[in-house]
């Protein structure tokens, strides 16, 4: 473990320190070549799935009333709409017909990375008995991650005016970290939906290893975890009308608060841990008297350990050939925006088998 300006004291069980200082990368430093390679080693077929919903689903905004579908608009040139803009009209010489747009989006809308500066928490870091917000290795709120301090600068529905200017921004810790790493290696699918269908379970240490065994399904250190649930797939057949009721119903989701899941996540060496449903994790999360965290297994993932956590990916397609093929592991190459100083981002997964 590495010595740290910015931190006395880690949270226990964390791996702040354990590669290098200033590491902003967490458990994707285990990403490394021979992952690749293994990862290459189980393309057989050369057949790909794209793992990613479209990005304008679930629709509506009632898996999180703070994040809306993203809307297009078309760039303006000489003070029209450029969209299917006839060139001629500034040149009589010109023949080409253009468009260009651009796109307003909240990056954690629909398949998305989270980055290690998506949660934090509340922690003495510096072990002067009073709890100050920090991100994984310490990485502090309001010096590494900033944002502004009233409502002004935040949002952007309802405003007249977008400012041209970014009001955020993680200067440790953003998603662009994660997409230098490239993120290409060994995944492994556990398909909970084959053994639980589509019940609303809170899947603990002993249930998931159960799964694991009856499919003969081994996860080793520096792969990618995928847990298909089949919640996207649930999506995809509201065709962007997702009521309420039936999503809060549906489909499994991890123990969050499972010591003995939690201390699975560490042991495993898994990298990153990917679900197709809304939070990996069951959410809202089991009671718990006293303070806590909402998201239990974010805290310990994201703050704690700097894995990576994908969500709302599609992988039923996958996961069903899979199955079909006696088979569990795949090649994913998925590396989110290179966006400097996102929390969050889109991905496209590709999954090779």
């Amino acid at each position: 473990m590495s010595s740290s300006t910015r931190w006395k004291h880690r949270p226990p069980g964390s791996t702040w320190g354990d590669f290098g200082p200033d590491d902003q990368l967490g458990r994707m430093n285990l990403l490394t070549a021979e992952k690749v390679r293994q990862g290459i080693a189980e393309v057989h077929e050369g057949l790909t799935f794209n793992l990613s919903l479209p990005l304008d689903y679930p629709g509506g905004s009632v898996l999180n009333p703070r994040r809306m579908p993203p809307v297009l608009r078309p760039t303006l040139r000489n003070g029209k709409p450029n969209l299917n803009y006839r060139l001629i009209g500034d040149d009589p010489n010109c023949t080409d017909v253009v468009s260009d747009d651009l796109v307003i989006m909240h990056l954690q809308y629909s398949t998305q990375w989270d980055s290690l500066a998506h949660v934090g928490s509340m922690f003495d870091a510096d072990g002067d008995g009073v709890a100050e917000a920090v991100y994984y290795n310490g990485f502090r709120a309001g010096i590494d991650v900033t944002g502004p301090s009233g409502v002004d600068g935040a949002g952007i529905f309802g405003f007249l005016e977008i400012p041209r200017e970014s009001t955020c921004g993680a200067k440790a810790l953003g998603i662009e970290n994660m997409s230098a790493r490239c993120v290409q290696g060994r995944a492994v699918m556990i398909d909970l939906h084959a053994h639980l269908g589509t019940a609303r379970v809170n899947v603990d240490h002993d249930m998931l290893m159960d799964i694991m065994k009856k499919d003969g399904v081994s996860v080793e250190q520096g792969d990618m975890v995928c847990l298909h649930t089949g919640f996207a797939d649930l999506l995809l057949q509201m065709n962007k009308q997702p009521p309420a009721d039936v999503l809060s119903r549906y489909g499994a989701g991890l123990e969050g608060r499972d010591p003995k899941l939690l201390q699975w996540i560490t042991d495993s060496g898994l990298v990153a841990l990917i679900a197709d449903n809304y939070a990996v994790e069951a959410h809202p999360a089991s009671h718990r008297e006293g303070p806590c965290a909402t998201l239990p297994l974010h805290e310990h993932c994201i703050f704690k350990l700097g894995v990576h956590l994908g969500e709302i990916w599609h992988l039923g397609p996958l996961a069903t050939w899979l199955r079909a093929h006696q088979r569990s592991r795949f090649l994913l190459t998925a590396p989110p925006l290179r966006l400097p100083g996102a929390v969050g981002s889109p991905a496209t997964p590709i999954a090779t088998v």
